[in-house]
């Protein structure tokens, strides 16, 4: 990882506590702050971090969103009495002033901006503050004061999900919901996503990532990622109710990173159980740092009511952006959970609801992400020159003879092969120490891509007992898969129209101009590839470069970097020898480089767009993740 991770942490940022007793605010408490640091302190996550000095926000930062009455207001407040503080209190709303709140607020603030500039100025290349606002965005309280600021400025994006109800829930604005996209010219810029039933799960949150988020996010093209980490959105969370397991937030982090270059901020924001917040931020600060992901758990299918507000989200956002040009209209009926069937629940008597026991959330702790002692292994041939931080591979050990000759058998004919025996016998023990966990991905270069791809497939589901996703990038004779019995899935993206048909486990995807549009590939990568690969959750990934497959080395860096998400980052490249110069960017992509910008994405070629719709609605009968309608008799998964 080039540069680093920053970390922004003061200790005089808990010295803000409520002074009074007040239910509607008990659950905002210092020890927020601390656990959080304290358990990145015990992963020994903190000392891998840069550690940057919080500075104060200055009255010309704050006045950039603030009025100059509000702040004059709020710099009396370290003079009042305990009386006058309540008071003040009472004329803004969910605002509770402390004597040192002024203080810890110019802290937070500072901190945040601190973290920007070391960020876009090049001292680190990602980073997260650990600090105490109140600016409600990210988690699940939309953050309206943020929609204000920029509902009409165009070189904003605003994306928000939030706990809504149909406006039940705080702040019971109107503006919250999915028709209210920005104003004027940046009409379009505002993506509100709400959350209209509590309980939404991994599976939601990813679904909303790669049918709205990602797609706009890429169309748009940002120069840099501020991410609002509220932790309110995991599970236990007695402010948010949601099911979300924290380890969804490494995989939400790692689909972020390679946009804008990784610049990319991470800012704490909500987060209220005092479990799930620390196991949530350690996920979030280990992604950054550029350790690989952990296994997705628990992706069963969004449910009836996340789909239907990524229904209205896309049909809302339709007419800003060409990604979302064939989105399906707006539903004709009312959504299933329409405030007519909310109020039917308040007909209860307030008895039932006292005596209903709440069940709290459990959840199993998230396993230990330990990263392979070698991060990157390349099978170069002679005269090929290793890339800085990459490691030549080579097997310490004899192949063995009953491998080998069934390679003889299976590939090499001719006896004179040896050198292609040497590479594949090489390509089967460097996916042995990936299996170990001994090294985390590789590179090879091969003589013959097509005969390598068979030798691996057939060795990871005979021999290792692998599930393999593989995406083969070009023109290319494939192994498709002779058994539908789970163990290869493969996704071959080409400009031709392939004679195999398309079934669960073999995903031909033909573009009009090929891999060279950038555009359609992005886009089918992102609502296709990713939802089928995070459903499927491979514990390998084989990523296959045909011979002049159109594709540039900044859109396959993109993808390579994308695809790291999945198997524990167990991914393996296979690449013509005469792809030489396409060695160092995958390299570098491998090792965890933030792949580099792809521009403000051009309109998709229509017959593209409509072929990826006509391929997720034929395959989301199978994969729950490619839904992005829920059909009026039911659809997804109700829960």
């Amino acid at each position: 990882m080039k540069m680093g991770t920053a970390l922004i942490y003061d200790e005089e940022m808990t010295n803000y506590k409520l002074l009074w007793v007040d239910p509607a605010c008990k659950i905002e408490v210092p020890e927020r702050l601390t656990v959080s640091h304290e358990a990145l302190v015990k992963s020994g996550l903190a000392d891998r971090c840069v550690s940057i000095p919080v500075r104060e926000a200055t009255e010309a930062d704050i006045l950039l969103v603030h009025s100059e009455d509000y702040l004059e207001a709020v710099k009396k407040t370290p003079f009042m009495t305990l009386e006058d503080l309540k008071e003040f209190t009472l004329q803004y709303g969910d605002v509770y002033f402390h004597p040192n709140i002024y203080h810890c607020a110019k802290l937070a603030a500072g901190a945040a901006l601190q973290l920007v500039d070391s960020v876009m100025t090049g001292k680190v290349r990602n980073g997260m503050a650990l600090v105490r606002v109140l600016i409600v965005d990210w988690d699940v309280h939309h953050g309206q004061g943020v929609q204000y600021s920029f509902e009409d400025d165009p070189s904003v994006l605003y994306f928000s999900w939030h706990r809504y109800e149909h406006q039940k829930f705080w702040p019971n604005l109107k503006e919250s919901d999915y028709d209210s996209v920005g104003k004027g010219k940046g009409a379009g810029f505002n993506v509100n996503v709400p959350w209209n039933k509590v309980g939404m799960k991994n599976s939601d949150y990813l679904s909303v990532f790669c049918h709205v988020l990602l797609p706009v996010a890429y169309e748009f093209c940002p120069d840099l990622v501020l991410v609002c980490a509220g932790f309110d959105s995991a599970i236990g969370d007695p402010e948010g109710e949601m099911c979300a397991s924290p380890d969804i937030f490494a995989h939400l982090t790692h689909l972020l990173m390679n946009l804008a270059g990784g610049k990319l901020c991470a800012v704490l924001e909500g987060g209220y159980n005092l479990t799930s917040l620390p196991q949530s931020v350690c996920q979030t600060v280990q992604t950054l740092l550029g350790d690989p992901a952990p296994l997705p758990v628990n992706l069963d299918g969004p449910c009836q009511s996340a789909l239907e507000s990524l229904h209205c989200v896309r049909s809302a956002h339709r007419l800003y952006w060409s990604c979302l040009k064939h989105a399906a209209e707006l539903p004709n009926s009312d959504i299933s959970t329409k405030r007519i069937k909310l109020a039917e629940e308040e007909e209860k008597s307030e008895k039932e609801i006292e005596e209903k026991s709440v069940e709290e959330k459990v959840w199993p702790e998230p396993s230990k992400r330990v990263a392979p002692p070698v991060r990157t292994a390349a099978i170069l041939p002679n005269g090929v020159s290793c890339p800085d931080g990459c490691k030549r591979f080579s097997s310490s050990e004899d192949p063995d003879p009953v491998i080998v000759n069934k390679l003889r058998e299976s590939f090499l004919k001719d006896a004179d092969e040896s050198d292609a025996l040497t590479t594949l016998s090489s390509l089967i023990a460097l996916m042995e120490q990936m299996e170990k966990n001994e090294i985390c991905n590789g590179l090879a270069l091969v003589r013959d891509v097509s005969m390598a791809m068979d030798c691996v497939v057939q060795q990871a589901a005979a021999a290792l007992c692998k599930r393999i996703l593989v995406v083969c990038v070009g023109d290319v004779v494939v192994p498709c898969p002779s058994k539908e019995d789970g163990t290869t899935l493969l996704v071959q993206f080409s400009n031709k129209a392939l004679v195999e048909q398309q079934r669960k486990y073999y995903v031909p995807v033909c573009l009009k101009k090929g891999c060279s549009d950038v555009s359609g590939f992005i886009q089918a990568v992102l609502g296709l590839l990713l939802p089928l690969g995070y459903e499927y959750d491979p514990s390998l990934v084989l990523l296959v470069r045909a011979p002049e497959s159109g594709l540039s080395d900044s859109v396959w860096q993109q993808l390579t970097g994308l695809l790291q998400g999945l198997a524990q980052g167990h991914t393996l490249v296979l690449m013509q020898e005469g792809e030489k110069a396409c060695v160092a960017p995958t390299t570098s992509s491998l090792l965890g480089d933030a792949a580099p910008c792809l521009g403000q994405l051009h309109t998709s070629v229509p017959e593209d767009v409509e072929m990826l719709e006509r391929l997720r609605q034929t395959l989301q009968v199978d994969w729950k993740l490619l839904q992005t309608t829920a059909p009026q008799t039911g659809g997804g998964e109700e829960r």
